[in-house]
C-alpha cells in the first residue's frame, strides 16, 4: 500500500514535467498536478472496465479477436488518451491548449515517462493499479 501512495507524488512530478514540454499541456502548480494525478488514477480505476466494454466490439473486429497485438496496444492507448483528456476537463489549472493533439501527445509522454520513473524507483510492484485489474 505504501508503494501505491508513493506513486502519487511521483506521477504529479511527471505531470509537471509533461506540462513543461512543448506539447500544449498546461499545469498551473504542483497542487494542480497532485490533484490531477489522483483524478487520472481514480478515472482509470473506475472507468477502465466500462471503456473496455464500449470498445470491445471494435477491438475484436480490428484485431481479429486479439490476433493482431498492435491493435490491442492501440486501444489501450486510446483509453489512456480519453482518461487524460477527462482529467484535464475536470481539474482547474490543468488544460490542453491544442485540444486533441495535446491530449494525445500529453498522454503518451505521461505514460512513457511515468512508467520509466516508477520502474526506476522500484515502485512498479504495486498490486492496486488499473494495470493489475485485467489480471485479477
Amino acid at each position: 500500500m505504501i508503494g501505491w501512495l508513493l506513486q502519487w507524488p511521483v506521477r504529479a512530478l511527471v505531470l509537471l514535467l509533461v506540462g513543461a514540454l512543448p506539447l500544449g499541456v498546461e499545469m498551473a502548480s504542483f497542487g494542480t498536478a497532485l490533484s490531477s494525478a489522483v483524478v487520472i488514477g481514480l478515472l482509470g480505476t473506475l472507468l477502465i472496465l466500462p471503456l473496455k466494454l464500449i470498445l470491445a466490439l471494435p477491438w475484436a473486429v480490428a484485431s481479429l479477436g486479439g490476433l493482431i497485438a498492435p491493435i490491442t496496444w492501440l486501444f489501450n492507448w486510446l483509453i489512456t488518451v480519453v482518461l487524460f483528456a477527462m482529467a484535464a476537463r475536470m481539474i482547474n489549472g490543468f488544460s490542453l491548449k491544442n485540444g486533441l493533439s495535446s491530449a494525445v501527445f500529453g498522454a503518451v509522454a505521461y505514460g512513457v515517462i511515468s512508467a520509466i520513473v516508477i520502474n526506476a524507483l522500484g515502485l512498479a510492484d504495486v498490486d492496486f493499479t488499473r494495470a493489475a485489474l485485467p489480471i485479477s
